[in-house]
């Protein structure tokens, strides 16, 4: 389970970021960056986890105690910035714009990964760090609700591709519908499963 060693470590003001959304054929990257509060709710420092080990009850639940209680920013990049930057830069690009969002200074971020991002304080990644670091995996569970409620609204709108199950991600469904009706606009042309089928 995450804890607070790691922004113990540090000292000072510490942020945790995360992104979600980097593998997905359709949608927008989402990143949140989190400090946590002085005292962090019980609940949190017991189940905060890696947002892909959380059933979605348990993140909504748990998003919402972290948005209530900690100092959050949350930042997109948009598929026509993944699509004219490559899906790193756009994840660079989202996790500034959190760090941005926070609306203050922090001395130290905590970034889930092995490549940092370059954002106007120090910066120390933590492979598997979602799993490691409380205030990453805040981030984590903030930043895929954020994500999930965006694609459960597109898929109002593009029902067939089944994005308020799949988020977005290649699965059968998705890719039938891609075969059978070509991408939409939130689809990231310069993803290949996506730049195969808009050849035809």
């Amino acid at each position: 389970m995450p804890d607070l060693s790691l922004e113990t470590a540090l000292g000072g003001i510490v942020c945790g970021i995360d992104e979600v959304g980097r593998g997905p054929l359709a949608g927008p990257v989402v990143a949140a960056a989190v400090i946590l509060p002085s005292t962090i709710p019980a609940r949190l420092t017991a189940e905060l986890d890696d947002s892909k080990k959380l059933k979605a009850a348990k993140r909504e639940v748990l998003a919402a105690l972290v948005l209530e209680s900690s100092i959050v920013g949350i930042g997109l990049a948009s598929v026509a910035e993944i699509d004219r930057l490559n899906i790193l830069q756009a994840t660079f690009l989202a996790m500034r714009r959190a760090h941005e969002a926070l609306g203050r200074p922090v001395d130290a971020a905590l970034v889930d990964g092995n490549r940092p991002p370059p954002l106007p304080c120090a910066v120390q990644c933590v492979v598997g760090g979602d799993s490691r670091s409380l205030s990453i995996a805040a981030a984590s569970v903030v930043a895929k609700v954020h994500r999930d409620r965006i694609m459960a609204q597109l898929a109002i709108e593009y029902p067939d591709f089944g994005w308020d199950k799949n988020a977005g991600y290649g699965t059968r469904q998705h890719m039938e519908a891609l075969a059978r009706l070509g991408p939409t606009p939130h689809h990231r042309t310069s993803f290949a499963p996506v730049a195969q089928m808009a050849l035809f």
